[in-house]
């Protein structure tokens, strides 16, 4: 049966009132729901403090600030910190935030929560001196009501303690503190529950599509209170396109849920696809009276999708591959701390590359990412753990697994089921427990829960020992068996499991570093065997060719070949989309972060980026690597990734090194070059007409700098982004590939450097200063605006080098 579905996480508005309501209903005094931005304005104290929950504490000699915050990112790299080089080698610890607020006399008599998307980790949460509960998962989104305990109309205090001190605790680089968005939310005493709408589409064609829609309200007015519930569909032009509804509550309600459930019926619906992210938008009101008692907005994006065991992955009956990646939750050298314009730079690079997939390893995303994983068309598995009652970490989820793993799971599934763009959840990544008979008990419990929640999504685990022992697998209750790794496998997967479905959820884990490069090119060296002496390399760099793997893993290309070839094989995750901080393999200290990313840290494409792009997408791709800057006479392997011809043909200063044509399944093509400096060029062509044209220039000294920003309008809110590449040039225009120089950056107008980087995974600086060493040439500064709108200009200085300057306007 395929597995259709629904839509994005309701409530994402504050409920302001519609000046004229669809349906039938009249206007109010006063907005029935209210979402506000609770980010601002938090004093922070890194270290622990007795009794900084009380109202009367002296918290003005804290430090002032906005959320998200992340305050370990702000730390200093040591191998001695708990966290160790595998946790990013930067410090945890405990620390407290305080807000003093208001809420207005005016809200008496209504509810009002706090909300939080996320906090790492182990956090308890205080109003006016009362404790209001704890939540050791750091991933999770949670709530608590404040109302029995506000001062309507006076001073309120709220405390917040994180402890992040017992490490390790991660594989990766966790962060620390309220690193995601919080709300405050008010609502009348009836109203629709947290998470309250269930959206599905059970029934999808191109004449209609049916959507049901549940919905529980709750009341806790004290009294008898009936109303009626109702619902409209919009499409994304703002035209209504369907109504329901009208459904009256049961007499006699009174301190009790109220649930109830519609279908819609959409003529010609736009189906939501990869390519066309079509978002409609569901809004129910309660209506009490004449009176709008709440509304609450739910995205819909209709589309039906299915895994099948022997043809794959199916999206509104189109046959297609899922071409994902597993990304962390960090966002570079802005840490842990979420901000939506950098996922959506993140999202828009590996769209550009092909990409459609995102695996959320290993834990439950930002709200923000599943958002704009539905509005730019991303197919997503939401995954919910690393661990289950076994360590990976000495200190990590284990400990709290048996206590917490139903509510947890419970709350990711009602926060995120309304993602059109969520198509798979995952309850596990290489849990060790595949081999133990708890696996046995375990899975099916996890899978019921899910199930009992959302049955419309089929359920994985990732597993790196997918053999016939594997008792996850056996126990019967996932819908896709997932492997990591095991490449050679694929082909035998139905020898192995007759009848199942397959989907690799972690592939590859090939190394490179951006800018590096070895010779010769045409080996696979596998790290840590042996394949010359010492595997370590100068800067603990890796050589940028696609043929340094793990034991464990493949290169790209290799991974790419087998997975292309079979009908069955429904798509795959690769390790990973970005390098991240922390598990520094193939190295350990002084390395800090991973080398396993088709994009550097700083966000910058390593050249296997363009394997992918040349394989899929239909734009024209001709892409030539190494750099070409070598000493006299050196034999240098020169690839070239390219699509859409029949041949290229590489020339060295006017003289043809010879055409090449990919055959069998190659993709790639080589010429091993005696090294001479010049122009490096290559002539795509396709029947015998050029397709592209692709050079390169042997570079001369550093003599300028570059300044280009990704985006020269940013919003001043105090939150949007421009990133601004910064470029070590000859004084003929060309990157020199291996500059280091120091850079040094000054900004003017309404804005701050929210972080520098340059992508070297062994970079000690700080991400939090002004300046940035160039690394193979290039390096990254991140312009966050403030408030107020304006002209801002980032200059850039180099010793011997004239200064560089560029200029952003925020409105």
């Amino acid at each position: 049966m395929p597995f259709n579905k629904l839509s994005t996480n309701a409530g994402r508005l504050l409920g302001l009132l519609f000046i004229s309501i669809l349906l039938s209903s009249k206007g109010f005094a006063q907005p029935s729901r209210q979402k506000l931005d609770f980010d601002k304005g938090w004093q922070f104290h890194l270290g622990d403090v007795k009794n900084a929950q009380l109202k009367t504490t002296n918290d003005a000699a804290w430090r002032t600030l906005d959320l998200p915050h992340d305050w370990s990112i702000e730390g200093k790299f040591s191998k001695d910190n708990p966290a160790t080089p595998e946790g990013g080698a930067l410090p945890g610890g405990i620390g407290w935030y305080r807000k003093t607020f208001t809420v207005p006399a005016a809200s008496k008599g209504k509810l009002v929560y706090i909300d939080f998307d996320g906090v790492y980790q182990k956090s308890d949460v205080w109003i006016n001196g009362h404790h209001l509960g704890f939540r050791p998962n750091g991933y999770i989104s949670f709530r608590y009501q404040l109302t029995p305990y506000l001062n309507f109309g006076g001073k309120n205090v709220i405390a917040i303690k994180v402890d992040n001190s017992v490490q390790p605790n991660s594989r990766w680089y966790s962060g620390s503190g309220i690193y995601r968005n919080v709300w405050l939310v008010t609502t009348n005493k009836v109203a629709i529950d947290h998470w309250g709408t269930y959206v599905t589409t059970p029934q999808v064609s191109d004449a209609s599509a049916t959507v049901n829609l549940k919905v529980k309200v709750k009341n806790t007015a004290g009294a008898n209170e009936p109303f009626t519930i109702k619902t409209a569909v919009y499409d994304a032009s703002g035209k209504v396109v369907a109504t329901g509804g009208n459904i009256p509550s049961n007499s006699n309600l009174k301190d009790t849920v109220f649930e109830s459930a519609t279908d819609l019926v959409i003529k010609t619906p736009q189906l939501w696809s990869v390519e066309n992210p079509y978002l409609y938008k569901i809004v129910t009101q309660v209506v009490k009276g004449k009176s709008v008692v709440d509304e609450y907005t739910t995205p819909l994006g209709i589309r039906y999708f299915n895994f099948d065991a022997d043809k794959g992955f199916s999206l509104n009956g189109k046959p297609m591959k899922i071409l994902g990646v597993c990304n962390h939750h960090d966002l570079g050298s802005l840490g842990a701390a979420i901000n939506t314009r950098a996922l959506q730079r993140q999202l828009e690079i590996l769209k550009a590359m092909g990409c459609n997939g995102i695996r959320t390893s290993h834990n439950p995303p930002a709200p923000e990412l599943l958002d704009l994983c539905d509005k730019m068309g991303f197919i997503v598995m939401d995954e919910a753990f690393d661990c289950w009652e076994w360590k990976k970490a000495k200190y990590d989820y284990h400990l709290f697994f048996k206590e917490w793993h139903k509510r947890d799971l419970e709350d990711q599934i009602l926060r995120d089921r309304n993602h059109p763009s969520v198509m798979i959840w995952s309850i596990g990544n290489e849990i060790p427990q595949q081999s133990d008979t708890s696996a046995l008990r375990i899975t099916p419990e996890l899978a019921g829960i899910v199930h009992s929640l959302d049955n419309t999504r089929p359920i994985t685990t990732a597993n790196n020992d997918p053999g016939k022992n594997n008792k996850i697998i056996s126990s019967g209750a996932i819908d896709l068996v997932g492997y990591n790794y095991h490449e050679g496998e694929y082909a035998a997967f139905h020898d192995r499991y007759p009848g199942k479905k397959f989907i690799a959820t972690e592939t590859t884990s090939g190394l490179e570093t951006r800018g590096y490069y070895e010779m010769p090119s045409d080996s696979i060296r596998i790290w840590p065997e042996r394949w010359d002496k010492p595997f370590v390399r100068p800067g603990n760099n890796v050589s940028a060719y696609d043929n340094v793997r793990p034991p464990w893993g493949s290169t790209h290309e290799a991974t790419w070949k087998v997975m292309k070839k079979h009908d069955f094989l429904s798509g795959m995750f690769i390790w990973t989309g970005f390098d991240y901080l922390g598990e520094p393999t193939p190295y350990s200290w002084p390395s800090r972060s991973s080398y396993f990313g088709i994009m550097d840290l700083a966000g910058f494409p390593k050249d296997v980026y363009y394997m992918y792009q040349s394989e899929w997408t239909n734009k024209p791709v001709l892409h030539i690597f190494p750099h070409w800057n070598w000493e006299a006479g050196k034999t240098v392997d020169v690839w070239a990734y390219y699509n859409n011809a029949d041949e290229v043909e590489l020339f060295l200063n006017g003289k043809s090194l010879g055409i090449k044509k990919k055959t069998g399944d190659d993709l790639h093509v080589m010429w091993r070059v005696k090294y001479e400096p010049g122009t490096l060029k290559a002539v795509s062509r396709k029947g015998g007409n050029v397709v592209l044209t692709s050079e390169l220039h042997t570079a001369g000294a550093p003599a300028k700098i570059e300044l280009l920003a990704d985006r020269k309008l940013i919003n001043a809110d105090g939150k949007d982004l421009s990133f601004v590449t910064v470029k070590i040039m000859d004084k003929d225009g060309n990157v020199v590939p291996n500059a280091e120089n120091l850079v040094n950056f000054k900004i003017n107008g309404e804005a701050v450097i929210a972080s520098v980087d340059n992508g070297d995974p062994v970079s000690h600086d700080s991400f939090k200063v002004n300046y940035r060493k160039a690394f193979h040439g290039l390096a990254l500064a991140i312009v966050k605006a403030k408030e107020k709108a304006g002209n801002i200009t980032i200059t850039a200085t180099s010793a011997g080098l004239p200064s560089a300057s560029i200029t952003i306007k925020s409105k």
